[in-house]
């Protein structure tokens, strides 16, 4: 048994593809569509290109390790 389909008809005085086109999904790109992505690539490649300074590269253990591992410790 196939599904009920709900088909919203077209406004009156339009017709043709290009009416179609035009009640669909807006074409548009809005400002944060593209900023939001640039932005988190552009954040994620300063981390990549910062690495060599972090802490694993030094041999120093970071300070949420150092919590996980007293927590671990507190718990078993």
């Amino acid at each position: 048994m196939s599904a009920p389909m709900h088909i919203r008809p077209l406004p009156p005085g339009r017709s043709g593809p290009r009416a179609r086109a035009a009640t669909g999904a807006g074409t548009r790109l809005h400002w944060w569509a593209l900023a939001l992505p640039a932005l988190a690539f552009g954040l994620l490649l300063l981390l990549l290109a910062g690495s060599g300074e972090a802490h694993a590269a030094t041999g120093e253990v970071s300070g949420l390790v150092q919590v996980a591992e007293q927590l671990l410790r507190a718990v078993a």
